[in-house]
């Protein structure tokens, strides 16, 4: 069980993390590459593809790097093309009206284990909160969600872009919500659930990286950074609360740095 008491900020990943919205983006990818890849004669997408190529990266970045699996070059456009565009912008703006759709009719509910850990450390009182999220849309999922008010630092893909800041799996989305809140890396948490954000944790030297597991698998999360996984936040409710028994064993998979 990981030791929050020397950490003062809990830094979250969005889709996947807090909100099961990384399903609505898989299945908005499935749909555009499925009809795309087979318009153009590649190898048929394949459900690993997302896990492999595009998740927890910004969405064009996402869109290359799928192309680049199927040896597939466009050019890049620009995030105004039209969803009918064959451009990488072109592309990933079609996917994103797939998601928006989905969004506007079905909402989306934060997932109860990590509201419990929200409140969990909203009751400790001495950490602050952020989201780093690589979405453009991770505004209008935490109003959807209801957990908008919760997070007073939020640092998505439209920052990102305003301001010429890297996506995961560089670091520097999570450094910039840390320098915000006045919190230094080695004192502050990153949660993910993608590959490429726990190796954004672990490149900004974060103090601790966890992994939740809702895909990517335990030990790719491991081998790309994360300290300790978890399946559900829940999990992880006790080390904040004091209620673990001494010496009681956890359930979660840890790295060979786990908990540093």
């Amino acid at each position: 069980m990981p030791d929050f008491d020397p950490l003062d900020a809990v830094l979250f990943d969005l889709d996947g993390v807090l909100t099961p919205t990384a399903e609505v983006h898989m299945h908005a990818w499935a749909r555009l590459f499925t009809d795309y890849l087979a318009g153009a004669g590649a190898a048929p997408y394949q459900e690993s593809d997302y896990f492999t190529y595009i998740d927890g990266k910004p969405r064009y970045e996402g869109v290359r790097s799928m192309l680049a699996s199927r040896g597939i070059t466009l050019p890049e456009g620009t995030p105004d093309d039209p969803p009918e565009a064959e451009t990488v912008c072109g592309l990933g703006n079609r996917k994103n009206g797939v998601f928006m759709d989905v969004l506007a009719s079905d909402g989306v509910a934060p997932y109860p284990g990590s509201v419990a850990f929200l409140d969990a450390l909203a009751a400790r009182g001495d950490v602050q909160v952020a989201v780093v999220s690589s979405s453009k849309n991770a505004r209008s999922v935490l109003t959807a969600a209801g957990l908008i008010d919760r997070f007073a630092v939020i640092v998505d893909g439209e920052v990102a872009a305003a301001r010429g800041i890297p996506g995961k799996p560089n670091p520097d989305t999570y450094l910039d919500a840390a320098a915000q809140l006045g919190v230094p890396a080695a004192r502050a948490v990153v949660v993910e659930d993608a590959t490429s954000g726990v190796a954004a944790g672990r490149a900004g030297d974060f103090g601790l990286v966890l992994g939740v597991d809702r895909g990517a698998g335990a030990e790719d999360l491991i081998a790309h950074g994360a300290d300790t996984v978890v399946s559900d936040l829940d999990e992880l409710v006790p080390a904040l609360t004091g209620a673990t028994d001494a010496g009681a064993e956890s359930d979660a998979g840890t790295g060979d740095g786990a908990a540093r």
